[in-house]
């Protein structure tokens, strides 16, 4: 069992750690996004320096990265397991997923932020308060065009929508996970939460891709 596990771990780091902004970005237009925008190794700042057509791939790749993380736990499952054993193992396979992303080993373990990836564990894991958590999201961008406030809200309100509002409270693993996408979230944004008390934080925008680049 521990060796399924162990190998089950590994395969979700080395998954979470492909870096899809990163490789898009070095193939097709020759630039690393880390060197430009924000720094950031995510679909955001994808989407600012090199456009929609590279950062909605970028998106749905780093998405679908977190999902199948969670989803290999069925590849890994033993028949003498209780439903919390494999609750525990999908629980294992998320964070180690979201930190390859955050720490991919194939870049010198400079990636994003884990937004994306978390989004994918927590349509895995929490369908109806992920799709909640994505509309609050939009909601806040569109009223202040902030990315970082909208990721920052709807992680904060992301438990009370799957434990207050819906009642899902019958594992407590979940539990804890839901409570702490609201902790890593912010913690992983604190620089943006800093900017936006100084009134410093770029609101969202696209930049044309240099056609010299």
């Amino acid at each position: 069992m521990l060796f399924n596990v162990t190998i089950a771990i590994v395969l979700a780091y080395l998954i979470g750690s492909i870096p899809t902004s990163v490789w898009i970005g070095r193939i097709f237009y020759k630039i690393d996004v880390r060197t430009q925008g924000s720094g950031n190794a995510g679909a955001t700042n994808t989407i600012r320096v090199l456009g929609w057509k590279a950062g909605v791939p970028v998106l749905i790749l780093d998405v679908f990265k977190g999902w199948l993380a969670v989803y290999m736990a069925h590849y890994f499952y033993q028949p003498e397991w209780t439903a919390p054993d494999v609750i525990d193992l999908k629980i294992m396979l998320a964070g180690a997923a979201v930190i390859g992303h955050v720490f991919p080993v194939y870049v010198g373990f400079k990636g994003g932020k884990g937004i994306a990836t978390l989004l994918g564990v927590g349509l895995a894991l929490f369908p109806v308060a992920s799709i909640i958590a994505i509309l609050i999201f939009l909601a806040v961008l569109l009223l202040s065009g902030y990315v970082s406030l909208g990721s920052i809200i709807a992680a904060v309100t992301f438990p009370i929508s799957e434990l207050l509002i819906l009642g899902h409270t019958q594992y407590l693993s979940l539990i804890i996970l839901a409570l702490a996408v609201a902790i890593f979230v912010p913690f992983t944004h604190r620089k943006n939460i800093q900017r936006l008390l100084r009134g410093e934080e770029s609101k969202f925008s696209i930049r044309k891709k240099n056609q010299n680049n």
